[in-house]
């Protein structure tokens, strides 16, 4: 199999290409992986270090609104996997442009080349955050979107186009809907690394509100095998969900967060709850369980004691990011 793997030097994507070269999680190992991604400040070739001297690989710094460049790389590959977007909540608070640029015009060049390309899977990477937010019990796919953020609302939109794609011009789209990743190579804006990076260093760290929304939290192996599934296994068409079996309230994940550094609620700061705050996330996994054998295997204790040390041994990754983005909360 010929992948192209777009934000490939992001978070999720890096680990997906890392690990997909080194055959994590069995069956077959790709031919070939094209990371295309636009380097912007979450994407990071360090990420792929480890890989960089896989024939396999090949690095194009690009942008997916490119069709230019969509088009000559696309012609190579028999699948895409779509990890590029913009994806913080709070900087589409203050500007959705880029978001909308990006998640819903930058899918649709992709769509749009992959059909006249003809390749024979694309898997569209998306957030449970388009379903908006859930009191009791869990999403399935079928759940209306009801997005509350710019951020959610253009990968809603980006959503929704894939699936147009396959209902229209029968494209084998899937897509796949994950919770909150967490683990190392985590742009250190994101809430786990940005708490550990800040009280390692006796910083303090924010906590919007009254601490009580509930997240369910997802290593990034197990999502990245999650996709794996879908990519070698899922029916075109179809929504996946990707959960992870650890929902805690974010007051919750403070208070681990400060016993794995060793420090104490003295450095918590409360403020402002975010604008359009979701209250709780939680997706129901079955259909990817029953159709894929997909469960999550990495245990959140085990999880966030390995992320912790990460990032304390690995200050070389992120204090510099921290510096050029002036991030501390």
């Amino acid at each position: 199999m010929r992948l192209l793997v777009t934000g490939g030097a992001g978070f999720i994507g890096s680990h997906f290409v890392r690990q997909a070269l080194r055959g994590a999680w069995g069956g077959s190992e790709p031919d070939s992986v094209v990371v295309l991604d636009k380097l912007t400040y979450a994407g990071n070739l360090a990420n792929l270090a480890p890989v960089s001297e896989d024939p396999r690989l090949t690095f194009v710094e690009g942008d997916i609104l490119d069709r230019a460049l969509a088009q000559e790389l696309v012609a190579d590959v028999d699948a895409i996997v779509h990890f590029a977007a913009e994806s913080h909540v709070d900087r589409s608070i203050l500007g959705a442009a880029d978001f909308v640029m990006t998640n819903v015009v930058g899918t649709q060049t992709l769509l749009d080349v992959a059909l006249h390309h003809g390749v024979d899977k694309f898997v569209h990477v998306s957030t449970d955050e388009v379903y908006g937010s859930i009191d009791t019990g869990s999403w399935a796919e079928d759940q209306p979107l009801e997005p509350n953020s710019p951020y959610s609302a253009s990968k809603a939109s980006s959503d929704l186009l894939a699936r147009a794609y396959f209902r229209t011009h029968g494209l084998p789209v899937c897509v796949t809907r994950c919770s909150n990743n967490y683990g190392p190579f985590q742009f250190p804006e994101k809430v786990i690394p940005l708490f550990v990076t800040n009280l390692i260093d006796g910083a303090s760290v924010p906590l919007y509100g009254d601490g009580a929304n509930v997240r369910d939290w997802l290593h990034v192996d197990d999502h990245c095998r999650g996709i794996w599934l879908v990519l070698t296994g899922g029916r075109p068409g179809e929504v996946y969900n990707i959960g992870g079996g650890t929902e805690l309230t974010n007051k919750d994940l403070t208070g681990l967060l400060l016993e794995a550094t060793g420090t104490g609620w003295d450095l918590v700061e409360r403020v402002t709850d975010r604008l359009g705050h979701d209250r709780r996330y939680s997706v129901d996994i079955s259909k990817i369980s029953d159709e894929l054998g997909y469960q999550p295997q990495v245990s959140f204790e085990q999880g966030l004691a390995d992320t912790v040390e990460w990032y304390r041994t690995r200050r070389d990754w992120w204090e510099p990011l921290k510096r050029r983005a002036a991030l501390t909360r």
